[in-house]
């Protein structure tokens, strides 16, 4: 067991866990998500005393997701879990993070340094005495990792771990045994804040990259930009930004770069993803002679299967780590430096416009006959036309994730979805977590799509919502099932149907207020188009929850198209 700091030693001593909580209050964040054990408990009475606000959500898997849905809006975030059973639960969130680049600080109260050097047979143990096995499991799923063994080694630990956690827009592992807790510290380095900015390029290296870039893109006859998840992940948005605007070149989003440009620009041109591309977009990309592609995640869903057909002769990427013009690669020499330098020195530059996306739906879609079924092909761009201004929308794994795909976005909204990691069930507590994090900066509405199955994985967490007085518009879609999994393998298959609830039934369940929560049913498209034309409920003044009918075998054109490769690449032998 480590010695104990002299308090007579401290300038302005602080317990562990104070230190802890006041770092994370000053990187933004304000409500801490997870769930209470006996080994992290006493470290819980910290959070008001730095400012912060205890969530508490009904598991820790949901604590996670909601975590990462918090993070998407804030910037960062934190959760707070158990030795052994609650961390393992986690797990699965965790690795969602880290797949997707969200920072998340994962904090598990562990038991003592005195238990854990005797190897006592503690409950949530596997009872062998090896008290490292589930720091192990978290290691390849975390970017840093933070053991607060020794008071004279916290303060520069947790610092540590928080800046990685932000810089690399991943998430960490932090341990609190209980006996550290209130273990007294150096306080007086709180006055300094982290320093959080990411590590300057070397000059010299970045200019001669710079002038690459700018010989290939002076000569290109026909170049484009292409915006991905990563320029979101590694806050390089403002770059992005200015060279979308000040160079005039058509632009285009990867399905996971959804809302990372401003959709309202005249030279913003859809969704390219290969083959599920919006309309013209796929022959406009790959006809192009450079493509610059900014944080690019080239995987199946993100691509519709594999088939994107950009040359890498013809491609240039940016990178939080590299670049790469053509097939030659700068290791070491990262994105924000480079944007800012090639949009200050680029010039003139030749420009062909792409395609013209609009939320227009099909005239053979537009007919409301009564009766009449909601499509995917109206819903989405009937969707597209209600959002409004910096709304935060949430599409669950499956129908809607693809579905957003058809929609043209006004400005600032901020578009959530987990398209690498595809946890089924994500969505409700990314939706609790972004909901919250929504009310502290501003209220903007926050608005989520989930199909009936996923739903039913983390439908708890609608009770958190209620708990802290959240106002999400959820959509449930109910179509009888797993829809993305039909259209992989077994379509007609009973492992893909799910038992049939009264959805809207668990607001009350739940406990909600009637005079603040509101449930609709909607089977048809004239009643969808009334819902997206009452005031009431677009102002969203409180939680309010439809059930969205929809047909089993109906799907988005991009999902068909994805499932299909997904079959054909299960199949191969």
């Amino acid at each position: 067991m480590a010695s104990d700091i002299r308090t007579s030693e401290l300038k302005s001593p602080v317990d562990v866990a104070e230190y802890l909580f006041s770092r994370l209050y000053q990187v933004g964040v304000r409500g801490v998500h997870g769930v209470p054990g006996d080994y992290n408990l006493v470290a819980l009475d910290y959070i008001p005393k730095a400012g912060l606000n205890w969530v508490g959500n009904c598991n820790e898997l949901n604590a996670g997701y909601a975590a990462d849905g918090y993070a998407r809006v804030k910037g960062i975030s934190a959760v707070v879990t158990t030795f052994g059973v609650g961390e393992l639960s986690i797990l699965n969130a965790i690795a969602g993070g880290y797949s997707e680049y969200v920072p998340i600080v994962h904090i598990v109260g562990t038991p003592s340094t005195i238990s854990q050097r005797d190897g006592m047979l503690l409950h949530h143990t596997l009872g062998n005495g090896n008290f490292e096995v589930f720091g192990n499991m978290s290691q390849n799923i975390s970017c840093a990792m933070a053991k607060l063994n020794d008071p004279h080694e916290a303060a520069t630990l947790i610092d540590h771990a928080i800046r990685e956690c932000w810089v690399q827009s991943r998430p960490v592992y932090i341990t609190l045994p209980t006996d550290m807790v209130q273990k007294k510290i150096e306080g007086e380095r709180l006055k300094t804040p982290l320093d959080l900015s990411f590590p300057s390029n070397e000059a010299e290296k970045e200019d001669y990259v710079v002038d690459v870039i700018l010989k290939y893109l002076h000569a290109a006859k026909n170049p484009c930009i292409i915006v991905d998840a990563c320029a979101v992940r590694h806050r390089v948005l403002d770059e992005v930004h200015e060279l979308v605007e000040k160079s005039g070149l058509p632009t285009f989003v990867a399905p996971m770069g959804k809302g990372a440009v401003n959709e309202t620009l005249p030279n913003y041109g859809g969704v390219y993803a290969g083959t599920g591309s919006n309309f013209g977009v796929a022959e406009r990309v790959e006809s192009s002679d450079l493509v610059l592609s900014i944080g690019s995640i080239k995987s199946d869903f993100n691509t519709t299967g594999f088939t994107y057909r950009v040359s890498q002769l013809s491609t240039i990427d940016f990178h939080s780590t590299y670049m790469r013009v053509r097939y030659s690669e700068y290791p070491g020499v990262h994105m924000h430096g480079v944007l800012r330098k090639v949009t200050a020195r680029m010039g003139k530059l030749n420009v062909h416009p792409g395609p013209v996306i609009e939320n227009k739906i099909a005239e053979k879609d537009q007919h409301m006959s009564q009766g009449q079924v909601i499509s995917h092909d109206w819903l989405w761009p009937r969707v597209g036309q209600w959002l409004q201004p910096n709304d935060i929308v949430i599409t669950e794994t499956g129908t809607s994730n693809f579905g957003i795909w058809e929609t043209r976005f006004p400005k600032g909204v901020n578009a959530i979805s987990q398209v690498l990691w595809g946890s089924i069930g994500y969505s409700v507590g990314s939706c609790q977590g972004a909901a919250l994090a929504a009310k502290e900066i501003g209220n903007m509405r926050t608005i989520l799509f989930v199909g009936d199955g996923s739903f039913q994985l983390t439908a708890q967490e609608v009770s958190t919502m209620i708990r802290h007085d959240l106002k999400p518009i959820i959509f449930v879609i109910c179509n009888e099932g797993y829809t993305i999994e039909r259209y992989i393998h077994g379509m007609d298959a009973i492992y893909n149907d799910v038992q049939e609830w009264k959805y809207k039934d668990l607001v009350s369940a739940f406990g909600a207020d009637p005079k603040k929560s509101k449930t609709y049913q909607v089977k048809t498209k004239q009643e969808a188009e009334d819902l997206f034309r009452n005031n009431d409920f677009s102002s969203a003044p409180h939680l309010q929850f439809v059930e969205l009918y929809m047909p089993k075998e109906d799907a988005p054109k991009a999902l068909k198209l994805t499932a299909q490769a997904s079959a054909e690449n299960n199949a191969k032998q």
